[in-house]
Protein backbone atom coordinates (compact mmCIF):
# COMPACT_ATOMS: atom_id res chain seq x y z
CA UNK A 1 0.00 0.00 0.00
CA UNK A 2 1.20 3.48 -0.81
CA UNK A 3 2.47 5.27 2.33
CA UNK A 4 0.20 8.23 1.58
CA UNK A 5 -2.79 5.86 1.54
CA UNK A 6 -1.56 4.40 4.82
CA UNK A 7 -1.41 7.90 6.32
CA UNK A 8 -4.94 8.59 5.10
CA UNK A 9 -6.01 5.32 6.72
CA UNK A 10 -4.43 6.35 10.04
CA UNK A 11 -6.09 9.76 9.91
CA UNK A 12 -9.45 8.13 9.21
CA UNK A 13 -8.87 5.74 12.12
CA UNK A 14 -8.29 8.68 14.48
CA UNK A 15 -11.20 10.68 13.03
CA UNK A 16 -13.58 7.74 13.51
CA UNK A 17 -12.37 6.94 17.01
CA UNK A 18 -14.75 7.40 19.93
CA UNK A 19 -14.35 10.61 21.87
CA UNK A 20 -13.13 10.51 25.44
CA UNK A 21 -15.90 11.61 27.80
CA UNK A 22 -15.65 15.25 28.83
CA UNK A 23 -13.03 15.96 26.19
CA UNK A 24 -13.42 17.68 22.88
CA UNK A 25 -10.00 16.84 21.34
CA UNK A 26 -9.15 13.45 22.79
CA UNK A 27 -10.30 10.10 21.48
CA UNK A 28 -9.75 6.41 22.08
CA UNK A 29 -7.86 4.44 19.45
CA UNK A 30 -7.02 0.76 19.54
CA UNK A 31 -3.33 0.91 20.45
CA UNK A 32 -2.48 -2.43 18.84
CA UNK A 33 -4.21 -1.51 15.61
CA UNK A 34 -2.49 1.90 15.49
CA UNK A 35 0.94 0.43 16.25
CA UNK A 36 0.45 -2.30 13.63
CA UNK A 37 -0.49 0.29 11.02
CA UNK A 38 2.52 2.46 11.92
CA UNK A 39 4.82 -0.59 11.79
CA UNK A 40 3.53 -1.44 8.31
CA UNK A 41 4.15 2.11 7.17
CA UNK A 42 7.67 2.00 8.63
CA UNK A 43 8.31 -1.23 6.72
CA UNK A 44 7.20 0.43 3.46
CA UNK A 45 9.43 3.50 3.82
CA UNK A 46 12.70 1.67 2.95
CA UNK A 47 11.22 0.89 -0.47
CA UNK A 48 10.69 4.61 -1.03
CA UNK A 49 14.21 5.30 0.14
CA UNK A 50 15.50 2.67 -2.31
CA UNK A 51 13.55 4.43 -5.06
CA UNK A 52 15.27 7.70 -4.16
CA UNK A 53 18.67 5.97 -4.28
CA UNK A 54 17.73 4.48 -7.65
CA UNK A 55 16.87 7.97 -8.89
CA UNK A 56 20.27 9.20 -7.78
CA UNK A 57 21.95 6.24 -9.54
CA UNK A 58 19.90 6.98 -12.66
CA UNK A 59 20.98 10.61 -12.48
CA UNK A 60 24.63 9.57 -12.23
CA UNK A 61 24.27 7.25 -15.23
CA UNK A 62 22.56 9.96 -17.28
CA UNK A 63 25.25 12.45 -16.30
CA UNK A 64 27.99 9.96 -17.19
CA UNK A 65 26.34 9.22 -20.55
CA UNK A 66 26.03 12.96 -21.17
CA UNK A 67 29.67 13.46 -20.26
CA UNK A 68 30.75 10.65 -22.59
CA UNK A 69 28.61 12.13 -25.36
CA UNK A 70 30.03 15.58 -24.71
CA UNK A 71 33.58 14.18 -24.70
CA UNK A 72 32.86 12.35 -27.97
CA UNK A 73 31.44 15.50 -29.53
CA UNK A 74 34.39 17.53 -28.28
CA UNK A 75 36.84 14.91 -29.59
CA UNK A 76 35.12 14.93 -32.95
CA UNK A 77 35.19 18.70 -32.95
CA UNK A 78 38.86 18.79 -32.07
CA UNK A 79 39.67 16.14 -34.68
CA UNK A 80 37.70 18.07 -37.28
CA UNK A 81 39.43 21.23 -36.16
CA UNK A 82 42.89 19.65 -36.49
CA UNK A 83 42.04 18.25 -39.94
CA UNK A 84 40.84 21.60 -41.17
CA UNK A 85 43.85 23.44 -39.76
CA UNK A 86 46.22 21.15 -41.69
CA UNK A 87 44.84 22.41 -44.97
CA UNK A 88 46.51 25.80 -45.63
CA UNK A 89 43.75 27.26 -47.82
CA UNK A 90 41.09 26.93 -45.13
CA UNK A 91 43.12 27.40 -41.98
CA UNK A 92 41.19 30.43 -40.73
CA UNK A 93 37.85 28.88 -41.61
CA UNK A 94 38.80 25.61 -39.91
CA UNK A 95 39.75 27.32 -36.68
CA UNK A 96 36.42 29.09 -36.53
CA UNK A 97 34.47 25.94 -37.35
CA UNK A 98 36.38 23.85 -34.82
CA UNK A 99 35.85 26.44 -32.12
CA UNK A 100 32.15 26.58 -32.98
CA UNK A 101 31.81 22.80 -32.76
CA UNK A 102 33.63 22.71 -29.42
CA UNK A 103 31.51 25.57 -28.06
CA UNK A 104 28.37 23.88 -29.33
CA UNK A 105 29.43 20.58 -27.73
CA UNK A 106 30.18 22.27 -24.43
CA UNK A 107 26.88 24.13 -24.52
CA UNK A 108 25.03 20.89 -25.28
CA UNK A 109 26.88 19.10 -22.47
CA UNK A 110 26.00 21.91 -20.07
CA UNK A 111 22.37 21.84 -21.19
CA UNK A 112 22.24 18.08 -20.62
CA UNK A 113 23.77 18.46 -17.16
CA UNK A 114 21.26 21.15 -16.23
CA UNK A 115 18.37 19.10 -17.57
CA UNK A 116 19.43 16.05 -15.55
CA UNK A 117 19.98 18.15 -12.43
CA UNK A 118 16.52 19.72 -12.79
CA UNK A 119 14.91 16.30 -13.24
CA UNK A 120 16.64 14.80 -10.22
CA UNK A 121 16.01 17.91 -8.11
CA UNK A 122 12.29 17.76 -8.91
CA UNK A 123 12.14 14.05 -8.11
CA UNK A 124 13.99 14.56 -4.83
CA UNK A 125 11.83 17.56 -3.92
CA UNK A 126 8.70 15.48 -4.46
CA UNK A 127 10.14 12.69 -2.36
CA UNK A 128 11.15 15.21 0.33
CA UNK A 129 7.57 16.53 0.43
CA UNK A 130 6.26 12.99 0.74
CA UNK A 131 8.65 12.21 3.58
CA UNK A 132 7.83 15.49 5.32
CA UNK A 133 4.12 14.73 5.17
CA UNK A 134 4.75 11.17 6.33
CA UNK A 135 6.89 12.32 9.25
CA UNK A 136 4.32 14.96 10.22
CA UNK A 137 1.58 12.35 10.14
CA UNK A 138 3.66 9.94 12.19
CA UNK A 139 4.42 12.70 14.70
CA UNK A 140 0.70 13.53 14.98
CA UNK A 141 -0.07 9.85 15.45
CA UNK A 142 2.57 9.51 18.12
CA UNK A 143 1.33 12.65 19.87
CA UNK A 144 -2.20 11.28 19.86
CA UNK A 145 -0.94 7.91 21.05
CA UNK A 146 0.95 9.60 23.91
CA UNK A 147 -2.13 11.64 24.75
CA UNK A 148 -4.21 8.48 24.78
CA UNK A 149 -1.64 6.76 26.93
CA UNK A 150 -1.82 9.61 29.43
CA UNK A 151 -5.59 9.47 29.40
CA UNK A 152 -5.35 5.74 29.98
CA UNK A 153 -3.25 6.34 33.14
CA UNK A 154 -5.89 8.73 34.46
CA UNK A 155 -7.67 6.77 37.13
CA UNK A 156 -6.82 5.21 40.44
CA UNK A 157 -6.53 7.93 43.10
CA UNK A 158 -7.82 10.54 40.69
CA UNK A 159 -11.19 8.77 40.42
CA UNK A 160 -11.73 9.02 44.14
CA UNK A 161 -11.25 12.81 44.27
CA UNK A 162 -14.30 15.05 43.88
CA UNK A 163 -14.59 16.99 40.65
CA UNK A 164 -13.21 20.58 40.83
CA UNK A 165 -16.53 22.31 40.14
Amino acid sequence: MDPLDRIDELIAMVEQARSVPMSRNNCMVDRGEMIAALDEMRAELPADLRRAAALLDERDKIMEAGKREADRIISEGEAEHARLVSVNEITVSAEHEGARIIAEARAEAQRLREEVDDYVDTALANFEQFLTRALASIERGRDKMHALREIGTFGGDEAERPLPF
